[in-house]
């Protein structure tokens, strides 16, 4: 006969192995939260020292790290616009037409998210090179575009794909315009796949460095500054950046939670 401990660990067997993958997911986080808080005795911010909030105070302390993450920050929003919208058409296309060239168009479309980044960095190094395009901010961002327009159309496509078709069906029954179901309705339901596809593309956009060393020519964005700062000491400004780049991420995702948790409560 089976112990209430072993019972109960076997009821929430999955829920305890969920806030333990959890938990090691976020715990480099708050190491670089606390660490955001040291004042190294060197260069190197990799042991403890003492508390201090200098850091947080004087977040451009370093130089031309703010250039770099505003220039990252430009090219994330630009990449997301284009690879959203572009991304969204895509998916509609793919889930409610047929045509020719369709299933071809579906496997192309998954070789970005499969092949290595650093295969798709150097093959638009080289056509940017053939085309005699100057790398710089341009080059970085047709990269990106091209990049994150995959993991768009894969999180819009299935969203497209599980809506109930009557809901439109029943809007033209009313009378509806095309333009009028298509915002009213169509739109609507589709806005949780597009808006995972905008956060997703924002997220890879603004990490990546592999494609961008490859096109970036001179120009620095901020994971090209964080990787050359490393080398010679991270400066503690870099975990504050994180820390911050965190904390949005968690907030959007909790609001998010709760605009949905409103929208059910208020359906119900």
């Amino acid at each position: 006969m089976q112990t209430r401990p072993m019972r109960w660990l076997r009821k929430n067997v999955v829920v305890l192995a969920g806030v333990l993958a959890l938990g090691y997911l976020i715990l480099p986080n708050l190491v670089v939260l606390a660490f955001s808080f040291n004042k190294p005795k060197g260069r190197f911010n990799y042991t403890w020292n003492h508390f201090s909030t200098d850091a947080w105070q004087h977040p451009c302390g370093v130089a031309d790290m703010c250039g770099s993450l505003t220039l990252s920050l430009r090219l994330a929003v630009y990449a997301t616009i284009g690879a959203t919208v572009l991304g969204t058409m895509t998916a509609f296309a793919l889930a409610r037409y047929r045509f020719r060239g369709r299933a071809a168009t579906n496997m192309l479309i998954f070789l970005p998210m499969a092949m290595p980044e650093v295969v798709m960095g150097a093959s638009l190094g080289t056509l940017f090179l053939n085309m005699r395009i100057r790398f710089g901010f341009w080059t970085i961002l047709i990269a990106h575009t091209m990049f994150c327009l995959s993991f768009v159309v894969v999180a819009v496509k299935a969203r497209v794909m599980s809506m109930d078709p009557r809901l439109e069906q029943a809007a033209q029954d009313l009378y509806a315009t095309p333009a009028q179901t298509f915002l009213r309705i169509t739109l609507p339901l589709a806005a949780p796949g597009i808006a995972a596809g905008a956060l997703l593309s924002f997220a890879l956009s603004f990490d990546d460095y592999i494609i961008t060393s490859f096109n970036a020519g001179n120009t620095v964005t901020f994971p090209m500054f964080v990787w050359g700062s490393a080398q010679r000491g991270t400066p503690v400004q870099v975990n504050v950046i994180g820390t911050a780049m965190f904390v949005v991420a968690v907030l959007l995702v909790v609001a998010g939670q709760l605009v949905g948790g409103r929208r059910r409560g208020a359906r119900t």
